[in-house]
C-alpha cells in the first residue's frame, strides 16, 4: 500500500456550501482529527456508536480519494475497529458512493453491526473488493456506486435502486435492527432527536478509549 502523505492546505478544495466542508458545522460531533481526516459521530444516528470517517478535502466519493491517502484512512478504520470492540460490536462500513448519498462530500459510515448475514442462496449482484484501488478502478469505469464492507468481505454494487433496496433489506438492515432497540424506520429528525443521548454516550467512551490507548502506547514505549 502507498505511505500516507497529507495534501496541502494550499491545494484542498473546500466548498461553502458542504456541511462537511464547514467545520463549524460538525465541530461538536468531532471525535478526532488526522491529517486529511476528520471522524465524526453521525449527528443522526441509525444506532449507537455510529460514525463517519470523512475526507477533509471535498471528494465526491471513496472512489475519487487518492491513494496516497489509504494508509492514514485503514489506520483510521483500524482504530475504530479496536474502539468497537471494546464498547460496541464489530464494525460493518458502508458508503453510498454518490448513489443516494444526502451529504455530497465522500463520507463512510462506520456501524457496530458485524458480522453481516448473508442470504446462503445470494445473487451475484455486485463485485467483491479487494484493494482500496478496486474502489477507485469501479469509479472511473462505471461512476456510482454504493458500498459495504465487513470482516468477511468487501462488495461494490452497481447503482440500480432494485439491488440497494434488496442489500439495504436482507443485509444492512436485519444487521441494525439486531444491535438497535428500535423496531420501525425512523426519519432523520427523528433520529437525530432520539440519537442525542448515544452521541453523548459515544463520546464519552470515544474519550475513554483514546485514554486507554495513549497509556496502552506510552507503556509500550517504556517497556
Amino acid at each position: 500500500m502507498q505511505h500516507q502523505s497529507s495534501v496541502s492546505r494550499e491545494t484542498q478544495t473546500i466548498y461553502s456550501e458542504c456541511t462537511f466542508c464547514q467545520t463549524d458545522a460538525i465541530a461538536s460531533l468531532v471525535m478526532k482529527e488526522t491529517p486529511n481526516f476528520r471522524l465524526v459521530a453521525d449527528h443522526a444516528p441509525l444506532l449507537a456508536g455510529h460514525i463517519l470517517i470523512i475526507p477533509k478535502q471535498h471528494y465526491a466519493c471513496y472512489g475519487t480519494v487518492p491513494a496516497t491517502l489509504d494508509e492514514e484512512l485503514f489506520s483510521l478504520k483500524r482504530e475504530v475497529q479496536r474502539f468497537f470492540a471494546r464498547y460496541y460490536a464489530p464494525p460493518a462500513y458502508w458508503e453510498h458512493g454518490i448513489f443516494h448519498q444526502t451529504v455530497f462530500h465522500a463520507h463512510l459510515h462506520c456501524f457496530p453491526i458485524g458480522p453481516i448475514n448473508y442470504p446462503s442462496e445470494e445473487q451475484e449482484q455486485g463485485k467483491i473488493i479487494l484493494r482500496q484501488d478496486d474502489i477507485r478502478q469501479w469509479y472511473s469505469q462505471y461512476g456510482h456506486y454504493f458500498y459495504l464492507e465487513d470482516a468477511q468481505q468487501a462488495t461494490i454494487f452497481p447503482p440500480l435502486q432494485d439491488v440497494y433496496s434488496d442489500v439495504v433489506k436482507t443485509r444492512l438492515g436485519p444487521a441494525v435492527a439486531a444491535h438497535s432497540p428500535f423496531t420501525t424506520w425512523r426519519t432523520a429528525q427523528e433520529r437525530q432527536l432520539e440519537g442525542k443521548p448515544l452521541i453523548a454516550a459515544l463520546l464519552a467512551r470515544w474519550h475513554e478509549f483514546q485514554s486507554t490507548e495513549y497509556t496502552n502506547l506510552i507503556s509500550q514505549t517504556l517497556e
